[in-house]
């Protein structure tokens, strides 16, 4: 069973709404290990001072803020705990707003919110009344020693707390060399929506995607281990000079109807299997 990684309330006006949080996703990136390829020993890291070059114990460490090039301001363990965000253990509502008036790019990590048992009925009525009026709600919150800005959304039956970066954390796109009065045929521009059309899909199937290069770095280690020959390094296939933008949208239009075809045709046949299956 996953365990709550903090526990506070919702404020919401006079309401209090105790809850607990969990993790709502997790990574599944592989680890490895640095090896000497001599003998396979585990690497060690030290931390070595660049003055005298010397190994540095943790207990002679202490953090530095460079405010001039080569100039450090040294602070302390008491000088952090004076600006430690007081923990107060609630998710402050501050204001609700459209959630399609804020940009996807603020977002950063969800977090699965549980009420306690006595909260039920109260997170309930707040989960159902953010659903109906299509709003999030803005909030602070304090997790171990850091303040969070972060939206409260209705997400099924669960409500979900996304942590979100602040605005100073969002790099703008002005620098980019990006096309604005770009003049687009209509020819071109139906073709492309053509293609669109084509690739659509009523729903997102997040299921049917898999992490191919988790898979085949796995199978070739399973591979290595059990002393079997590995497979033959892939090549990526060369890419075409774009000469003709509309030759390329039909190519891509033509590819893309012959793809869903082949895909329809093989889910009749998997339909088709399963019933001969039951029937038998």
């Amino acid at each position: 069973m996953a365990h709550a990684i903090w526990s506070g309330a919702i404020n919401f006006g006079l309401v209090t709404i105790p809850v607990k949080l969990f993790t709502a996703v997790k990574t599944d990136e592989l680890s490895f290990n640095m090896l000497h390829a001599k003998d396979e020993g585990r690497i060690k890291y030290e931390r070595v001072c660049s003055v005298d070059g010397k190994p540095v114990p943790w207990d002679e460490i202490v953090k530095g803020y460079e405010f001039e090039k080569g100039e450090y301001v040294v602070l302390t363990d008491e000088d952090f705990q004076r600006v430690n965000p007081v923990a107060s253990q609630s998710v402050d509502i501050l204001e609700f707003v459209d959630l399609d008036l804020i940009n996807p790019m603020y977002f950063d990590k969800p977090y699965y919110l549980e009420p306690t048992k006595t909260a039920r009925h109260a997170y309930a009525l707040f989960r159902e009344a953010l659903a109906k009026s299509g709003k999030v709600a803005i909030a602070r919150v304090v997790i171990r020693t850091k303040e969070y800005i972060a939206a409260v959304k209705p997400q099924g039956e669960a409500l979900l707390l996304e942590l979100m970066h602040w605005a100073n954390e969002i790099v703008p796109a002005d620098g980019l060399q990006l096309p604005e009065d770009e003049k687009l045929p209509e020819a071109e521009m139906k073709m492309a929506n053509m293609l669109i059309d084509t690739m659509s899909v009523d729903a997102f199937e997040p299921e049917k995607f898999k992490n191919r290069y988790r898979e085949e770095v796995l199978a070739m280690i399973e591979a290595r281990v059990a002393g079997k020959e590995l497979p033959k390094a892939k090549k990526a296939p060369a890419r075409s000079k774009v000469v003709n933008l509309m030759d390329v949208l039909e190519q891509s239009l033509a590819e893309s109807k012959k793809r869903r075809t082949s895909e329809n045709g093989e889910s009749e046949r998997s339909v088709s299997k399963r019933r001969k299956t039951s029937a038998a």
